[in-house]
C-alpha cells in the first residue's frame, strides 16, 4: 500500500504488528556472520577443508555453504528458543497503563523542565537547579537512594543581555545566539560589518589595526547544498539501516578556514565574529566549547539568511551599520557539574544487588529549552519510575534512574559514573552486578524500540518484549549501533547498554540542538507512551532470570 500521502496516525496505524519469532534483515546478517567465525573456527581446528576461493562463475562450495548456514540456524535457534522461554509480565503491563491513563504526572515535569527551568546547560544555575528539583521529585515520590554525585566540570556560562540589528540601510533585528562559553563584547559595538570570506590569511594580517573592535562575517553565504534541506528515513518505518546519530554539521569556509582565521582574529584584536549555520527558515544550530578562553573573539551565530543578507550588501558595496551587544556571565564558584540517582530496591535476596540501569541526560543547549534534546527522555523515565513505585512494584533486582549531566559536552556525566562505580580490576564485582543500561536520548517523541547493539542474544529478548506492546505504536529493536550517547559509557566497559529508536521527523532540519527545540515538540501522549515502554523494559529486565546477554565478541 502507498502511505505516502496517509497522515502520520494512520501511516503508523498500518504497520504490521509484531509477531512471535519475527526476525529482521539486520539480525539476518548477524546471523550469516556468526555462521561465518564458526566456519572459520572448523577450519582453523582442521576439523574441514573448504574452497574459499571457487573457480570463476563457479558456485560457492556445498560445504562452505551447509557449514555457513549451519551456523546461522545454531545461533537464530539459540536466541529463538531464548525467546520462547521470556515469560512476559501482562499484569504488570496493564497495571502500568492504567496508572498513566489515571494518574499521569509526565506532562507536568516535562513543562517544569522547560517551561519554568529552561535550557539547562551543564555548569550553569539553571542546569542545578534541575538538578535539585529532579532530586526533590524523586524523594517526594518515595524512591530510595537518592543521591547527587558531583564531578568536575569547570566554569558555568549564562547569557545575561545580547542586542543584534542592523541601523543602516535600513532598521531590521537580527536572529542570533552566542556560542556557549562566548566572552562578552566589550560594551555595544556599533560599526560597518567587515567581510573577510574572499580574503587569505595573509590578506586578513595585512589589514591590521583596521579590524580591531571591528564586527567581521568570516564565511561565504551559507546556501544550497549547505543547508539541512531534508531529514533521515524515519529507521521506525523501514528495515534498511539509516543514517544514525546527529545530523551531519556543514559548514561553507573561505578561502582562510574559519579554524585557522580565528587565532589571526583574536591577535587583530577583533570585537565580534558573525558567523552562518546550516538551518533554514530561522533555524539557528548552536552549540559552544567550555574550553573557550576569556580573550577569545565573541562569537554569535546568525541565522542563515540574516548572515547572507549582510555579505550581500557588503560584497554590492552598501552602507551597512551594526549594533551588537554581548553580555555573558561565567560561573566560577562552583566547577563541578552533577549526575541526579534513585532507585527502587530490589526484593529478590538472590539478585536485589544487581541493577537494572536506567539513563537520560539531564543537561541541553542554550538557545532553546531543550525539549527533545534531552528534557522529554528525562521527563519518561522519571514517569516510568514514578509509575513502578505507584503500582507497588517489587522488582527481584533493583532499577536505578540516573540522570546525567555533560552530554552534550563528551557524554561527561555518565563516563564520570563508570570511572568512579565500574571501570577497572576494583570495580569488577559492580561492573558485573549491571545486568543492563537503558538509554533515552536520540530523537523525540515515542519510543518505537531499541538500537540492539548488534547483540543477537537481547534482540530476541527485546523482540518477545516489544511484542507485548503492540497496541502502543511501537515497531521494532534494529540491529544497528548508535554512537553519540550515554550508553557508550558502558558498552565501553562490556556492559549491555541500549538506546531507545525513537521519532526522527522534523529532527534533523529543526529541532536537534536549535533555537526551535522547545515544548510544542512533543506531546502528552508521546509521553505517556515512552514512560509506559521504559518502565516495562526495566521491570522485565529486572524480574527475568539471567542478565541481558552480553554481546558476543566476533
Amino acid at each position: 500500500m502507498n502511505t505516502s500521502s496517509l497522515p502520520r496516525e494512520r501511516l503508523k496505524s498500518s504497520r504490521p504488528a509484531l509477531t512471535f519469532g519475527r526476525v529482521d534483515r539486520g539480525i539476518a546478517r548477524d546471523w550469516w556472520r556468526k555462521g561465518t567465525v564458526l566456519l572459520r573456527r572448523l577450519e582453523s581446528r582442521g576439523k574441514i577443508a573448504v574452497d574459499r576461493y571457487p573457480r570463476v562463475n563457479s558456485c560457492m562450495s556445498n560445504r562452505y555453504v551447509i557449514i555457513r548456514a549451519l551456523g546461522f540456524t545454531l545461533v537464530a535457534a539459540r536466541s529463538t528458543i531464548a525467546a520462547a522461554q521470556e515469560p512476559i509480565d501482562r499484569a504488570m503491563i496493564g497495571r502500568l497503563q492504567e496508572e498513566s491513563r489515571a494518574h499521569s504526572q509526565v506532562l507536568e515535569t516535562y513543562r517544569t523542565l522547560t517551561d519554568e527551568i529552561g535550557p539547562r546547560l551543564t555548569g550553569s544555575p539553571a542546569f542545578k537547579r534541575a538538578v535539585d528539583w529532579t532530586r526533590d521529585r524523586f524523594t517526594q515520590w518515595g524512591m530510595s537512594n537518592v543521591t547527587v554525585e558531583s564531578w568536575p566540570f569547570g566554569r558555568g556560562w549564562t547569557l545575561e543581555k545580547l542586542t543584534l540589528e542592523m541601523t543602516q540601510p535600513r532598521y531590521f533585528p537580527l536572529e542570533g545566539y552566542p556560542e556557549a562559553w562566548s566572552p562578552s563584547t566589550r560594551g555595544l559595538l556599533t560599526a560597518t560589518p567587515i567581510y573577510l570570506g574572499d580574503k587569505t590569511a595573509d590578506q586578513i594580517k595585512a589589514m591590521g589595526a583596521t579590524l580591531k573592535g571591528a564586527i567581521v562575517l568570516p564565511q561565504p553565504p551559507q546556501e544550497g547544498d549547505h543547508l539541512i534541506t531534508a531529514d533521515r528515513p524515519q529507521p521506525g518505518d523501514t528495515e534498511e539501516r539509516v543514517r544514525i546519530g546527529a545530523p551531519p554539521m556543514l559548514r561553507t569556509e573561505g578561502l582562510t578556514p574559519v579554524r585557522d582565521m580565528m587565532p589571526i582574529l583574536q591577535q587583530l584584536g577583533v570585537g565580534l565574529v558573525l558567523r552562518p549555520n546550516q538551518g533554514q527558515h530561522g533555524t539557528l544550530f548552536v552549540l559552544g566549547n567550555p574550553k573557550t578562553k576569556n580573550d577569545a573573539v565573541p562569537s554569535v551565530i546568525l541565522a542563515a539568511e540574516h548572515y547572507n543578507m549582510l555579505v550581500r550588501l557588503a560584497q554590492h558595496g552598501t552602507a551597512v551599520r551594526l549594533n551588537a551587544d554581548v553580555r555573558v556571565k561565567y560561573q566560577e564558584a562552583d566547577t563541578s557539574a552533577y549526575n541526579v540517582i534513585a532507585e527502587i530496591p530490589g526484593a529478590d535476596p538472590a539478585l536485589r544487588n544487581e541493577v537494572v540501569l536506567v539513563g537520560a541526560h539531564l543537561d541541553s543547549w542554550h538557545s532553546a529549552t531543550g525539549a527533545t534534546d534531552n528534557a522529554d527522555a528525562v521527563a519518561a523515565t522519571m514517569e516510568a519510575m514514578r509509575m513502578l513505585k505507584a503500582v507497588g512494584a517489587k522488582p527481584r533486582r533493583t532499577i536505578r534512574l540516573a540522570l546525567w549531566g555533560g552530554e552534550e559536552e563528551g557524554l561527561l556525566g555518565s563516563k564520570a559514573y563508570v570511572d568512579k562505580h565500574l571501570r577497572g580490576d576494583a570495580n569488577s564485582a559492580a561492573r558485573d552486578a549491571i545486568a543492563v543500561y537503558l538509554n533515552d536520548d536520540p530523537g523525540m517523541g515515542p519510543t518505537y524500540g531499541f538500537y540492539t547493539e548488534e547483540n543477537a542474544g537481547a534482540k530476541a529478548i527485546f523482540d518477545e518484549w516489544l511484542g507485548a506492546l503492540g497496541d502502543l505504536g511501537v515497531t521494532r529493536n534494529p540491529v544497528d549501533k548508535i554512537g553519540a550517547t550515554d550508553h557508550l559509557s558502558f558498552t565501553a566497559v562490556g556492559i549491555p547498554g541500549f538506546t531507545t529508536l525513537k521519532d526522527y521527523r522534523d529532527y534533523d532540519v529543526r529541532t536537534h540542538h536549535t533555537n526551535a527545540d522547545f515544548y510544542e515538540r512533543v506531546s502528552e501522549k508521546d509521553l505517556q507512551q515512552s514512560a509506559i515502554v521504559m518502565a516495562v523494559f526495566a521491570w522485565q529486565a529486572a524480574m527475568r532470570d539471567g542478565k541481558i546477554p552480553r554481546a558476543v565478541s566476533q
